[in-house]
């Protein structure tokens, strides 16, 4: 099986459960709700070490330098471990905490009769951390484990800040 869906329109988000950039609940995100700009997309799991190490660290790094540039942001908790399912979305609000980011916060459990959540379904995503890059036009161009920021912001031709 291939992983990652480059190249294809964006599908719409289904995730049932959103808190906003100010922490309370929110009626469920759509990509249009992100801004006409390019969107990106970050997928954790509250116990996955590689999510705090590298994945958490990439997001709070992409949106500080992209403040004001036009790309909307959402993270959101795949819990697609059974373990995860237990919290009920109580982890997506610390973490949202934990490292200052003013941006919606999703949880995305596993539908009932489903095997996985509508993220990594739609997205076809291999696990977590997980960052999807969505184009202006609504195309995913970046859909993948690990995202280099430093490549990243220099494809993007920034001003200096």
């Amino acid at each position: 099986m291939s992983f990652g869906i480059n190249h294809r329109p964006a599908p719409e988000l289904r995730v049932p459960v959103w808190i906003g950039p100010d922490g309370a609940a929110m009626a469920p995100l759509q990509l249009a709700d992100l801004g006409e700009g390019m969107k990106v997309l970050f997928c954790f799991q509250d116990w996955c070490p590689g999510c705090h190490s590298r994945g958490f660290p990439t997001l709070r790094l992409l949106v500080d330098r992209l403040a004001g540039q036009g790309v909307g942001f959402a993270a959101i908790q795949t819990a697609f471990r059974s373990s995860a399912k237990k919290d009920a979305g109580d982890q997506t609000a610390k973490n949202q905490l934990r490292y200052g980011l003013s941006i919606p916060f999703g949880y995305d459990p596993v539908p009932e009769g489903a095997e996985q959540p509508s993220v990594m379904e739609d997205f076809r995503t291999a696990g977590t951390p997980w960052f999807i890059v969505i184009s202006a036009e609504g195309e995913v161009i970046y859909n993948d484990f690990r995202l280099d920021a430093a490549k990243f912001l220099a494809s993007m031709d920034l001003p200096d800040v």
